[in-house]
């Protein structure tokens, strides 16, 4: 499908900018659960100033790890295994998520927790996260277009979306019942569409089927609010 649109654009003479635009729009939609998951990695941490400051440094992690992944993207893409370990990495921390251990369900809440307890191990778990993510997001540029720079600024302007959708979604976890579990199931699917990719490369689920999955689970995660106990003694 991007394929097909900047094929498009690209024939009709627009100039790459506003293909640039599209591309962000599209990095927007498509980096949500991305998002949620970063977010919900980053809420681990109790303190709001670790928060940011964990993503921030996790983040520019992140970035370095895919521009080596997008200037080594020609010799990624001639190996499934790398594919396979995002795969299995991120079904990892959906499985993580949904069945903690012994030391999470003594939490005082019922939230689940990924089980990462100090700053400088979230840091590289929001990097490695990502990284996971940009695989099939930088093997399907590459397939759009063979210049390289072009896929360096989409990447960077997937990076500062991303910043600030984390932001965005650790308030909103705190705000909806359903979210953080939305957004690990979504995390899930794109854990198996990678997998599929693995297997059956000729079967692989298209970007606009992932649109509207991940537009249902996250409807599903906006569906209840918790009530605020300054709200519940008006």
């Amino acid at each position: 499908m991007l394929e097909n649109i900047v094929n498009y654009f690209t024939n009709t003479g627009v100039d790459v900018y506003f293909v640039l635009l599209i591309l962000m729009a599209l990095e927007t939609i498509l980096s949500a659960d991305n998002a949620i998951a970063l977010a919900a990695i980053a809420q681990s941490v109790e303190d709001p100033k670790l928060q940011r400051q964990a993503l921030n440094i996790g983040l520019i992690g992140a970035y370095i790890l895919r521009i080596i992944l997008i200037l080594a993207a020609t010799w990624v893409v001639k190996y499934w295994q790398f594919e396979l370990l995002g795969a299995i990495y991120l079904l990892w921390l959906v499985f993580n998520y949904f069945f903690p251990g012994e030391e999470e369900e003594i939490e005082i809440t019922d939230k689940r927790h990924l089980r990462i307890t100090s700053l400088w191990q979230v840091i590289p778990t929001i990097a490695i996260t990502d990284l996971a993510f940009s695989l099939d997001s930088v093997t399907s540029a590459i397939a759009i277009t063979q210049e390289t720079w072009l896929i360096i600024v989409g990447g960077t302007m997937g990076i500062v979306i991303l910043r600030f959708l984390a932001g965005l979604f650790i308030r909103l976890l705190k705000e909806y019942t359903y979210l953080e579990d939305a957004g690990f199931i979504t995390v899930g699917f794109v854990g198996i569409r990678l997998l599929l990719k693995v297997w059956l490369p000729d079967a692989l689920i298209p970007e606009w089927v992932t649109v509207v999955v991940v537009a249902i689970f996250f409807a599903w995660g906006f569906s209840k609010r918790e009530i605020a106990e300054s709200d519940s003694g008006n």
